[in-house]
């Protein structure tokens, strides 16, 4: 990617804060169309799944696609000392717009839906296995990006994050929030999708938890990172050739 850090940073706020009204604006629509809340979740699921991929298809080649401050911080500490990597510069600008643009969203999509449009949610996620499944779903989603990067298929991340994430929604404890910036902005609403203020900051911990222990087990798995670092730490449209 070369494009100029002013541009990666408004994909990185347009494209979190479209994630963040998918999730939120998916999650009013279910429950006002079914009283069951297993048929809430999958449409709910289902929205996720098909609105991450087309945004990861859609920003990837300009910002990575990070959409999730786990990633940004994953991405810069493994392509620290290579060029090309993410820098401390970057780093502080995505996080910011990151989390913006989830607050966004959420507004966006309460606006959509006619409801107030900031309402901090009472949906408490305080306990110890909701907490696991943060660090059980975003371990998995750091290894599984930065996995395929140190195998050289990048070009599968649209379809394989997505669908991570899906999957995620249904065998983890806390339906896979998995990202700081949308755990953010989730709170500004009170409806299907939403976490409670209180409840954030144990969320954001386990996440941030859970990315050291996916990067942990990228190392074990795929060894040291000899290789350049991509700064594409999500997705680039085009393929790349495996390593020799």
């Amino acid at each position: 990617m070369n494009a100029p850090l002013g541009r990666r940073v408004v994909a990185e706020a347009i494209g979190t804060g479209l994630l963040v009204a998918v999730v939120v604006g998916s999650g009013i629509q279910a429950t006002e169309l079914s009283p069951d809340v297993g048929v809430q979740l999958l449409a709910n699921s289902l929205a996720t799944v098909f609105g991450l991929g087309v945004l990861i298809l859609m920003f990837g080649p300009v910002s990575g696609a990070h959409f999730n401050p786990a990633v940004t911080l994953a991405a810069w500490f493994t392509g620290r000392r290579a060029p090309g990597g993410l820098t401390v510069r970057d780093v502080a600008a995505y996080v910011p717009a990151q989390i913006g643009g989830a607050i966004g969203g959420a507004i966006l999509a309460d606006a959509m839906f006619a409801k107030p449009l900031v309402t901090f949610s009472t949906h408490d996620r305080s306990a110890d296995h909701l907490w696991l499944g943060e660090m059980v779903a975003t371990a998995g989603l750091i290894l599984l990006i930065f996995g395929l990067n140190r195998i050289g298929r990048v070009w599968l991340a649209p379809a394989a994050v997505a669908s991570y994430i899906g999957a995620a929604y249904w065998f983890t404890s806390s339906t896979s929030f998995a990202n700081p910036a949308v755990t953010i902005g989730r709170a500004f609403t009170d409806t299907f999708a939403g976490i409670a203020p209180a409840s954030v900051a144990p969320f954001i911990a386990a996440q941030l938890l859970g990315a050291a222990l996916g990067l942990a087990v990228v190392a074990a798995v795929y060894g040291p990172n000899s290789t350049p670092a991509r700064h594409e730490a999500v997705a680039r449209s085009e393929p790349e050739p495996a390593p020799s």
